[in-house]
């Protein structure tokens, strides 16, 4: 028992920083996790350290190449001494070093030849991580791995080019955590516990502490019943509305025998929180569009928790919730005294959890109308209440969409490349047409068997080349314009190199997106990701 405790202890202070970001349910989510990596290439190495850094649950590596000179020029994780033997081992061994937490394996060989002969091995993993693969192979693996809805992700370091695509059937996100959100204190529609808290308080018989300790919160809903009583029962609208709330809440201030105000912080907050606060209680139109998707509308024995809980919130805000999504049960921190702001905060949270046991009336009564086996935990279901204004349903499109003439979003391509082709075009340049340029390498790549300017003497020789198939891929789009020779002279001379500082970054980059993805946390990007290294610039575009 005491060998358990201090395990448990050691790996608190280990992850301490990251249990602060995704939580202990994050962190077994993430130690419960099988990744694999397609090709140990300095960009796979990179990804990979920075998964098992935060304790992924294993990974494996799938690599039947030999360790060569040039691999250990550009990768950190392979030595001289490593020349000629396997690369999947010696990255498996070197990395397995980096957690002790974490168990690696390795398989040398060839990913084709795995897919032909057995494509049930890539659906056993989490998350698949697949780098400097041929647009063929690619493929391949996509359709396998679309099927299963396991994710897939693309990265891709050529030169001072770093490229990320992250493919995935459907992903739900629960806790996206927003970076900016307001309050949900339900100001223009209180609850009869909130009701009955704040009218068991009187301002005008607090002596002069408890009235410069009374919580703003209070005080906005004290002033906000009087506005009412003079409006006609309607809430401050407009700009000019809520200045003239402002003022009224000024003067309630109380002032010392000289006819001065007091300093009183709680007034302050609560004249600053009237533009904050008083947002219009409602279900966010993201969530409203979940409410209308055929995936929550027609449930059946094989819906995901998710589904079954997002048709339950539906219930819900049309019976019990009156409209309105559970309450969150949170509220800032305000100057207050201990006490009454304790007081204030339990009667957020019994509503909160008063909420969320409704909603998990309608969650187990769903479950046995479908005939789903096993149930949903009070716990999934109380976190699911709590950011049920930020859920998030992620459907990235398949490489297979992507890569057809006839699906791919040629729209949007084609808006960049007239971008790129403007003259009053910005020196920066559009980064999305480096995604085009990719592009044009593999069909070059199809075409002779190697990527342009691979060997130093074709530099030259590669570029009326490459741009000859870079016109046979916008022509299959349906664009007429083209794109600069300066860039596929650049192409070229990258000769699909690998270089480590671009590799680092696009590390951390595919790293922090395989995270999300395994812990059900923040949104990843969708669905490709473009890094330009000359210029130390990105660009998110959905293709």
């Amino acid at each position: 028992m005491a060998s358990q405790k201090k395990g448990t202890l050691d790996k608190n202070n280990k992850y301490d920083r990251q249990l602060r970001l995704w939580g202990d349910h994050g962190q077994s989510s993430l130690e419960t996790a099988r990744v694999c990596l397609i090709n140990a290439s300095a960009t796979g190495t990179e990804i990979l350290k920075n998964l098992i850094l935060p304790g992924i649950g294993s990974f494996t590596i799938l690599d039947g190449n030999k360790v060569q000179g040039e691999d250990v020029g550009n990768n950190f994780f392979l030595t001289a001494d490593s020349i000629g033997k396997s690369r999947a081992q010696v990255a498996t061994e070197l990395l397995s070093e980096l957690n002790e937490d974490v168990s690696g394996d390795f398989l040398e060989e060839n990913v084709d030849d795995l897919l032909q002969k057995n494509p049930a091995f890539f659906t056993s993993f989490t998350t698949v991580i697949a780098t400097q693969l041929s647009e063929r192979t690619l493929l391949d693996l996509g359709k396998v791995l679309w099927t299963a809805n396991i994710p897939l992700l693309v990265c891709r370091c050529y030169g001072f080019i770093g490229y990320l695509r992250v493919v995935i059937k459907e992903h739900t996100i629960i806790e996206s955590h927003p970076d900016n959100f307001h309050e949900d204190l339900r100001l223009d529609y209180p609850f009869r516990g909130l009701k009955e808290y704040c009218d068991s308080l009187n301002l005008e018989t607090m002596d002069k502490k408890e009235h410069s300790h009374t919580p703003w919160l209070v005080i906005l809903y004290k002033y906000l019943q009087i506005w009412e009583e003079k409006h006609g029962g309607k809430m401050p609208k407009n700009y000019k509305e809520k200045v003239a709330l402002k003022e009224l809440i000024k003067e309630g201030i109380r002032k010392n025998e000289n006819g001065v105000p007091e300093e009183e912080e709680n007034f302050d907050e609560a004249i600053k929180s009237v533009n904050s606060s008083l947002n219009a209680t409602g279900i966010p139109s993201d969530i409203k569009a979940l409410f209308e998707d055929p995936s929550c509308l027609k449930l059946n024995s094989e819906s995901k928790n998710f589904w079954v809980m997002v048709r339950a919130l539906k219930e819900f805000t049309e019976n019990d919730g009156n409209g309105f999504l559970p309450l969150r049960g949170s509220i800032p921190d305000m100057t207050a005294d201990s006490e009454r702001y304790i007081q204030l905060q339990t009667v957020y949270r019994e509503q909160a959890e008063l909420d969320s046991i409704a909603v998990a009336g309608h969650v187990h009564a769903l479950l046995h109308n479908i005939g789903r086996k096993g149930t949903i935990s009070d716990t999934e279901i109380k976190t699911f209440c709590r950011n049920s204004a930020f859920l998030t349903v992620l459907r990235t499109g398949s490489l297979e969409e992507e890569y057809g003439a006839d699906t791919a979003n040629t729209e949007e391509l084609g808006r960049h490349v007239m971008m790129e082709e403007e003259e009053d075009a910005s020196d920066e340049g559009d980064d999305t047409v480096l995604y085009i340029l990719l592009r044009a390498a593999d069909r070059f790549f199809t075409e002779y068997t190697r990527y342009p300017g691979f060997f130093n003497n074709s530099v030259e020789a590669d570029i009326p080349k490459l741009k000859a198939c870079l016109v046979k891929l916008t022509h299959d789009w349906g664009l007429s314009a083209g794109l600069k020779d300066d860039y596929i002279q650049e192409m070229c001379r990258y000769g699909a190199s690998e270089l480590h500082t671009v590799s680092a970054f696009m590390g951390g980059v595919t790293a922090q997106e395989v995270i999300k993805l395994v812990t059900g946390q923040f949104v990843p990007i969708n669905n490709t990701f473009i890094y330009n290294g000359q210029r130390q610039t990105s660009t998110t575009i959905k293709l």
